[in-house]
Formats: C-alpha cells, sequence, structure tokens
C-alpha cells in the first residue's frame, strides 16, 4: 500500500505472488508508475464524467489543423451533452456499458433532436469513453447505445430554397441593406451588404460555409468578365480552398459563377491585403462574428415570410445545398459538380440532390424513339 496525498487515500493493490523478491520487484514497478501517474495529473482512484469530458476535449483539441477549429466545437457540444444526461460529478467508475442506453430517448423527449444528430452525438460520446479507456480512466471501451433506425432520405438532408424562396430572399436582400432599413448608418449598411454578398456567393460557388467564412482575399485568385452558353455576361470568379479550411481537409481549386460580388464586396471595405478575411469585422483583421451571421439569417428567413425555418433546416448551408441543385438543374454532370463542390458523386446523389416538381416533369417528358440501330433519346 501506498498514501497518495492529493486524494488523500491508501492505494492497496495486491501483487499476485508468494515470492519476496518477484513482489518487491512489482511493487516498485508500481510505486513509479503510480507516481508517474500522480505526476501527469492523471487520477488514481477514479475521475468524475466532468474531468472525462475535460480531459477528451484538451486532448482533441490538439487536432485543429487535423480538424478544424468548427468540428473542435462541434465535438465541445456533443460532448457536454453527456453532463446533461448525467451529472458531471459522478465517478466514471460508477457508470457501465449501459449507463446511456436511453440516452436517445432522453435527447427526444427533452430538446426534440433528430435522429441523425442523436447518432452523431452517440459516436463523439463513444469516442470519448475510448480515449478514457486507452488512458486508464475508464473500465469499458465504449458503451451500449439503444439501436437507431435512419432510413436512407434522412441521411444528411437538409431542406432546400424553392426557386421561388430563392428568388424573394434575392429581392428581399435589396431592401434589407437600403438606407432607409439600415437608418442611413453606414456602419449597418457595410455590414448587411457583405452578408448579402455572402449569401449570393455561397448559392453561386457552392463552397461549405466553415471554406467561405475563413476565405482570404489572397485565396481570391481572379475575377473575370465572359460569356456563358446562352451569350449573356457573367464574372467568373476563381478560388483557392486551403486544405486546413475544407472539411475533407484536401485543397481544391474552383472556377464559378458570382465573381461580381466579389468585387463589390472590395468595394465595400479598405481591408483588401492578401492576408484580410473577405468576410471580416468591421476592422478587418478578424473574422465576421459567427453569432451575427445568425443573427442576420434569422432575420431574413422572417423577412421573406419562412417564420419555420429552423423546423425546415433551411440554414446558411442550405445555400450550397441550393447552389448543387441548381447546377444539376442545369443539366451538369455529377462528376463536373463534385470537382467544384469539394464532395463525392455519391454524396451529391445520397444528400445533395433535392428534385422538386418541374425537375421531375422534365424528366418524364422525355421521350425516346426506336431506330434500326438502337434508341434515340429525342431531348
Amino acid at each position: 500500500r501506498m498514501w497518495i496525498a492529493q486524494e488523500k487515500k491508501y492505494l492497496r493493490q495486491s501483487l499476485r505472488t508468494r515470492d519476496l523478491e518477484t513482489a518487491k520487484q512489482r511493487a516498485e514497478e508500481k510505486c513509479l508508475q503510480t507516481y508517474s501517474d500522480v505526476q501527469t495529473g492523471r487520477k488514481i482512484f477514479g475521475i468524475t464524467l466532468q474531468e472525462l469530458v475535460d480531459s477528451f476535449l484538451e486532448w482533441r483539441k490538439k487536432d485543429i489543423g487535423l480538424i478544424t477549429e468548427g468540428r473542435w466545437n462541434t465535438i465541445k457540444v456533443q460532448t457536454n451533452r453527456v453532463l446533461e444526461y448525467k451529472s458531471g460529478d459522478l465517478k466514471v467508475a460508477e457508470l457501465d456499458v449501459n449507463s446511456f442506453y436511453d440516452y436517445q430517448q432522453h435527447r427526444i423527449n427533452t430538446k426534440g433532436a433528430s435522429l441523425v444528430t442523436i447518432r452523431n452525438e452517440q459516436a463523439t460520446i463513444n469516442q470519448m469513453i475510448a480515449f478514457g479507456y486507452r488512458q486508464g480512466l475508464c473500465h469499458f471501451q465504449q458503451l451500449e447505445f439503444r439501436p437507431i433506425r435512419i432510413a436512407k432520405d434522412e441521411v444528411g438532408k437538409r431542406d432546400v430554397f424553392t426557386l421561388s424562396e430563392y428568388d424573394k430572399l434575392v429581392r428581399y436582400l435589396r431592401t434589407y441593406t437600403n438606407d432607409k432599413e439600415c437608418k442611413k448608418d453606414d456602419f449597418i449598411k457595410r455590414e448587411r451588404l457583405m452578408v448579402r454578398y455572402c449569401i449570393l456567393i455561397a448559392s453561386n460557388t457552392m463552397m461549405r460555409v466553415g471554406e467561405l467564412w475563413n476565405l482570404t482575399w489572397g485565396d481570391v485568385l481572379n475575377v473575370e468578365k465572359t460569356k456563358d452558353n446562352q451569350n449573356q455576361d457573367v464574372h467568373l470568379v476563381t478560388i483557392n480552398v486551403r486544405a486546413e479550411t475544407s472539411k475533407v481537409r484536401s485543397s481544391r481549386k474552383i472556377i464559378s459563377r458570382g465573381g461580381e460580388y466579389f468585387l463589390k464586396l472590395k468595394d465595400n471595405t479598405e481591408y483588401t491585403d492578401k492576408k484580410h478575411y473577405v468576410f471580416s469585422s468591421i476592422d478587418g483583421t478578424h473574422q465576421f462574428d459567427k453569432r451575427k451571421w445568425y443573427l442576420h439569417w434569422g432575420a431574413l428567413m422572417r423577412g421573406i415570410g419562412i417564420d419555420d425555418y429552423k423546423e425546415r433546416n433551411l440554414t446558411w448551408y442550405s445555400l450550397r445545398h441550393f447552389g448543387i441543385t441548381c447546377r444539376i438543374r442545369a443539366n451538369v454532370s455529377f462528376s463536373d459538380i463534385s470537382k467544384v463542390a469539394g464532395t463525392s458523386v455519391s454524396n451529391i446523389e445520397n444528400h445533395y440532390g433535392h428534385y422538386d416538381d418541374d425537375m421531375l416533369k422534365n424528366t418524364a417528358l422525355k421521350n425516346f424513339s426506336v431506330k434500326t440501330d438502337g434508341l434515340a433519346l429525342n431531348d
């Protein structure tokens, strides 16, 4: 036995041998290991659930660079759900594999969480338990949860704007940024103009929200004016999406419509050095406050009459879905869309293919004729 002053307890342990020399050797090894554990802050007699959450988050924080800071914040939210279900003062040693079996019912009944959200939370919670097991803080490798069955259509699906809703949003953005609505306040007007251009850029470039909000002017490589396939003027923008800002940790170069909005953004700010954020705070040196992004989004959704935008899961990310759906509507191949959007063809098919009635009708109206040398599709 040995006294652990930090926890004010004696550690008692059998050395499982009757041989004195073997016992001495094992005791010495155990003492050295225990002293090492104490020095590194490890609890000898078990840690609380709160301490496990804190240790796991500190460990995952070292991965920022391999994962985005946004992903780490998501992990933080997910692991803190544990403390809503069980007390943070509860000792991890008091848990067993079935302690979270009814977690699904808790999340549905208290917060109305979706099954997809719950499944993702459970996966992160089990990552934390596995971490605790590897560190000797937990006596089992993972928790057992009640099985979740999710229909294929429910996985990763978000609602998407209809064409009329998006048109209403674009028209309302003009009102949202006029002098009357901004009360002739230059600060408010500049901020709202940035939000307006961000929405238009997001739906044109199909970029992820994290990629978009982390753009610097150095990432905007070129804007050129040209003609599209209907001989209409269009501004193409070339953007470098850096690996460290991408969800999939892979860099890519994209060329898309919407270049004119970058030009207008430049006219709206004096901070256009390569290191400055495209969507920056008023001083140009910091990113625009995330909380403000969502405050503006809520105001815009209510302004166009979509009061149930939260229930429909219409978010900033829905602009990416809308942009991809529009490219599908324009008969751009899934392969080409995947290169610009930075996702797989199967992911587009499973998560981004939002077919409305007009698109389905066009599919039904396509015809073919039989020729002697085979089938001919009539577009």
